[in-house]
């Protein structure tokens, strides 16, 4: 009984040793709470406002394409219907006076102007960017990587300049015109250039080092084992890198209408002078009235079809490399 009675004693005296401590817990406990709940709340209205703002800056951002696609075809397809869109695509002749508007000259343009930039500017920056990648120097990347970055900050009409200046002079002297699709190709392969390197290098530089560390397990020497591990690996990267570097040539406007010689004819040779679809629509927009500047917004609504397919082709591509 003694044994019994010093136990329940001694409990009750614990319990009651323990309970302010706990007590004192609890209760810093619900101060604490009550301190943190406040900046939980300010957390939450923060996150709050700035989904919000980002949620209205996407919806802008996709509002501003819709009005745009609602302008160019609102007002690019009606010209088409009426002038007919086989005229008007197919058609060889672009004679406004005569109210004559076929722009196949102008399409047939643009696209040998944009294949002449990819064989001159996609091989130069591809294998640049295999350079910069797998075989610079640190030290010299250092120097190479930010001229290249620089490259893509000087405004077209620099380019055009440049071009004017130095390349068509050139051209002159060796065959006879310096105003014609060779010169626009070669001063659009350098200004494809920037995107087609920083892209490709980004891609060469994705690739698991284990690829190319397993090449050269098996025995191929380092420019074996770039060329033909990693570089393959890479393609989807490239891929995207060309893609871009279309929609860059394509698009160009101020540097083409300098040095391509601007005139309204399919060219039978790369010597010759040719007008794009968007050196047509700059040079005449200025004084273009009724059915005219019609017909120049509905070049705009091919233009922009192009380029809505060379977004399509990169989406693609993007989702390639993704898989």
């Amino acid at each position: 009984m003694t044994g019994q009675h010093y136990n329940k004693t001694s409990n009750a005296r614990g319990a009651a040793s323990v309970s302010p401590a706990a007590g004192g817990h609890a209760a810093a406990g619900k101060h604490a709470a009550a301190s943190s709940a406040p900046r939980v709340r300010r957390a939450g209205l923060a996150d709050t406002i700035m989904y919000a703002v980002f949620l209205i800056a996407a919806l802008i951002s996709v509002i501003c394409v819709l009005l745009i696609c609602l302008f160019l075809f609102a007002n690019g397809l009606p010209p088409i219907i009426k002038i007919g869109a086989l005229e008007f695509l197919t058609g060889l002749v672009w004679k406004p006076a005569s109210g004559i508007y076929g722009i196949a000259p102008m399409i047939i343009g643009s696209l040998y102007v944009t294949a002449g930039a990819m064989l001159a500017g996609v091989p130069a920056g591809v294998l640049t960017a295999v350079f910069l990648a797998g075989f610079c120097p640190d030290r010299l990347h250092r120097l190479l990587s930010p001229a290249v970055s620089l490259l893509a900050g000087i405004p077209s009409v620099v380019y055009g300049f440049f071009g004017l200046v130095l390349i068509v002079p050139i051209m002159q002297s060796l065959f006879g015109t310096g105003k014609n699709i060779f010169t626009a190709s070669i001063l659009l392969g350098i200004m494809i250039l920037p995107t087609v390197v920083s892209v490709s290098e980004t891609a060469l530089r994705a690739v698991p080092d284990n690829y190319y560390e397993g090449a050269l397990a098996l025995g191929a020497t380092h420019e074996y084992a770039f060329f033909f591990t990693v570089l393959p690996a890479a393609k989807s990267g490239v891929t995207a890198a060309i893609i871009l570097g279309v929609g860059r040539s394509i698009g160009e406007t101020m540097a083409v209408i300098m040095v391509a010689g601007n005139q309204p004819a399919i060219p039978d040779s790369i010597f010759k002078g040719v007008r794009t679809m968007t050196a047509n629509i700059v040079l005449e927009m200025g004084y273009a009235a009724d059915l005219h500047r019609e017909a120049l917004i509905g070049t705009a609504v091919v233009l922009f079809v192009f380029i809505l397919v060379i977004n399509l082709l990169f989406s693609i591509v993007k989702r390639g490399m993704k898989a």
